[in-house]
């Protein structure tokens, strides 16, 4: 069964990490970024943790986190298809949010999804 500790603790980490990546990606002061750019950010890691929370795959937790942080990584990455360190990244940090929101959600505050 779908908890509500687990959806709210996994989007309340998404956020989180939207602004921590959100700060990454706007601390080179040469190539200043849009606000609409770090309000996407924002938004797309904030539906990760949700997607995170909500989700019933039958995986093992940690291979959740990072499929579901690599695959809410698409909308972001292919806009950036051209410059490909950018591109690797998106998809390396998504992947690393992703075990990390599935880390803290499942093993710290013990809030096990409906399917385990």
């Amino acid at each position: 069964m779908l908890t509500a500790k687990r959806v709210i603790i996994a989007t309340v980490c998404g956020f989180l990490f939207g602004l921590v990546c959100m700060y990454l990606a706007s601390s080179n002061p040469e190539t200043p970024i849009s606000v609409s750019l770090k309000l996407t950010i924002l938004f797309s890691r904030t539906l990760m943790g949700f997607t995170i929370g909500i989700s019933a795959f039958r995986l093992s937790w940690w291979l959740h986190g990072i499929m579901i942080g690599f695959v809410s990584s698409l909308p972001m990455a292919l806009p950036v298809m051209d410059r490909i360190e950018i591109f690797i990244g998106t998809f390396a940090m998504g992947m690393i949010y992703g075990f990390l929101t599935e880390l803290i959600t499942t093993k710290a505050f013990k809030a096990k999804a409906a399917c385990r």
